[in-house]
């Protein structure tokens, strides 16, 4: 695959099977670093400040403005930030570089611009309203990460739940064993009515409370934007109108908490996916990917605490063709929803031909993929090898944002024989891509148990009980 964006050329060693046209963000940003370093750049300093004071910083160099192909350093830092956002978050972009390029951003992200959508997402998350300061290099304020501890808590009875799109799933858990799992399918993006949402989560915990002798703590994930227990901004809740979410699902939680009279913990799913991959392994720095409904990212750093970032890297971009997908919710193309998760899954499969059961939801024609695999269906199994030529390319790019040293991937995609041929391409693309990671970075999946209930297990280890 040899591509082509504004002046940067660029090919792939190893080209998805079933998406020739797909553009590694980590293939682009290399040759334009290249370039940079030939051509000689100047400094540009990213910071994004959240609503608690912390400041994340990041470093790169751009081409200078009077270069020919110095239009390339607005769509290079244009992607970079909006990465930066949904990995780290942020209500206030501070850019210190090139003023043509600040201001570009600054417009970017303006009322009626092309990524108002995330400005707006981003200010009802911190309650700020979102902006963009551009000043210069040495103006942009001092990184300030603010890690905290999370998790680990498995004495007792516990429960912990994990809400996805398609399904629920819920374990009781006694002193840190799971001694029953179950997953519940539902459909809460299209439920109007909150009630569903409430009915479902206590569902769910009942269920799994049922089985133990006595209930000590509940612990949760969901996706979507936790803080402090009250649901701040999720995709799971967009069908209920803005009046009932804030008057009924933002502290959804907390009534659920003060019902069962029991401690209770209830943050966003890539964290929980982080620390579950961190209690498997034993062992920091961890990223955890869970390909599910979505895409679920965590992040625990080298002394094992979580960061205080968003790590929705659903809406973090790694595609950088110019018609590459489009997210349903965001409308921004090329993220990664579509390419690692059940929508990017099927998208691949239906693409290439692969024909389905009238009717069947995305969770039905993920198992009938995942049926064709097993019986050997050479279709099913490119469906897997293009997955995981994403993974490699992408993984490759959040390399580029975070310390890695173990990648978890977790979630239902990866089930089945078709999970082990993703993470074997994704390894041989970084190896024969990206050689200096090969050594440094472990990709893997846990095993079959753990990537089902392993989520929902974690969770349960989040609240800590009365008198700890």
């Amino acid at each position: 695959m040899s591509t082509h964006l504004t002046g940067l050329d660029f090919k792939a060693a190893m080209p998805a099977p079933l998406d020739p046209a797909f553009r590694p963000a980590s293939l682009f940003n290399r040759v334009y670093r290249q370039l940079v370093s030939q051509e000689g750049g100047v400094p540009a300093r990213i910071g994004l400040e959240r609503g608690d004071g912390s400041v994340s910083l990041y470093a790169t160099t751009v081409l200078p403005g009077n270069h020919p192909g110095s239009a390339l350093s607005l769509y290079y830092i244009e992607r970079i930030i909006k990465f930066l956002l949904w990995q780290r978050g942020g209500w206030r972009v501070h850019f210190g570089g090139p003023r043509e390029i600040g201001e570009h951003i600054r417009a970017t992200y303006a009322k009626g611009g092309p990524r108002h959508f995330d400005a707006d997402f981003m200010g009802g998350v911190y309650e700020h309203p979102f902006e963009v300061v551009v000043t210069d290099p040495g103006r942009v304020p001092e990184e300030k990460e603010n890690p905290v501890p999370l998790g680990r808590h498995l004495e007792g009875c516990r429960v912990g739940f994990d809400l996805g799109a398609s399904d629920r799933k819920a374990s009781a858990v006694v002193n840190g064993e799971a001694i029953f799992s179950e997953e519940v399918p539902w459909d809460p993006r299209h439920a109007t009515n909150p009630q569903y949402h409430y009915d479902g989560v206590m569902d769910s915990i009942r269920r799994a409370a049922a089985k133990l002798p006595r209930l000590d703590a509940v612990g949760g994930s969901a996706a979507g934007v936790y803080v402090n227990n009250r649901a701040r901004v999720a995709s799971l809740f967009r069908g209920v109108s803005a009046q009932d979410f804030e008057e009924k699902i933002a502290g959804m939680f907390l009534r659920i908490r003060d019902e069962l009279g029991v401690p209770m913990e209830v943050v966003n799913d890539g964290e929980v996916t982080a620390l579950a991959g961190s209690m498997s392994i034993g062992d920091n720095p961890v990223l955890g990917v869970a390909m599910g409904s979505s895409e679920a990212a965590g992040y625990v750093n080298s002394a094992g605490n979580i960061t205080g970032w968003l790590n929705e890297l659903a809406f973090a971009p790694i595609d950088y063709r110019p018609d590459a997908p489009a997210d349903e919710w965001s409308g921004d193309i090329g993220c990664g929803v579509q390419y690692f998760s059940q929508v990017g899954a099927i998208r691949v499969a239906t693409g290439a031909g692969m024909a389905f059961e009238p009717n069947l939801g995305l969770p039905e024609k993920l198992v009938r993929l995942q049926e064709k695999m097993r019986g050997g269906d050479p279709l099913a199994e490119k469906v897997y090898r293009t997955l995981g030529v994403y993974l490699g390319y992408g993984v490759a790019h959040y390399a580029d944002f975070y310390d890695l040293k173990h990648v978890l991937i977790l979630g239902r995609v990866t089930t089945g024989p078709g999970g082990d041929i993703l993470i074997q391409t994704a390894k041989d693309v970084i190896a024969r891509e990206f050689p200096e990671l090969h050594d440094r970075i472990s990709l893997q999946l846990p095993d079959e148990k753990s990537r089902r209930v392993g989520q929902s297990i974690a969770a349960a280890s989040l609240p800590a009980m009365k008198g700890e």
